[in-house]
């Protein structure tokens, strides 16, 4: 059974930092492309970032691209997210996820989640 578990949010002003982190236990993690997603109240779970099984390879979402970085640890069994520069909107629940199979930026495509943590930016 693959656990996550997330940590690290807050409550933050708009334009600090902010860094997550998610580990990852049971399964075979180094084999297991990673991602962020984040849900707002009344908004559908959206894709923030994922990084490839080595953490070569990553990808954001327009939102975010240029303020967020994702990188993993396989020797921790660890994601993280370092979210800079953020924004009011950002204010969401942040859920780290193991992808299944499918499209990399939509949340169907995920099968283990944590219970994610939340980050609320404040002005």
């Amino acid at each position: 059974q693959v656990q996550l578990v997330e940590s690290g949010g807050g409550l933050v002003q708009a334009g600090d930092s902010l860094k997550l982190s998610c580990t990852v236990s049971g399964g075979t993690f180094s084999t297991t492309v990673m991602a962020w997603f984040r849900q707002a109240p009344g908004k559908e779970r959206e894709f923030v970032a994922g990084i490839g099984r080595s953490g070569t390879t990553t990808y954001y979402a327009d939102s975010v691209k240029g303020r967020f970085t994702i990188s993993r640890d396989n020797a921790k069994n660890m994601v993280y997210l370092q979210m800079n520069s953020l924004k009011l909107e950002d204010t969401a629940v942040y859920y780290c996820a193991t992808y299944s199979s499918g499209s990399a930026y939509i949340f169907s495509s995920y099968n283990y989640w944590g219970q994610g943590t939340q980050v609320t930016v404040s002005s």
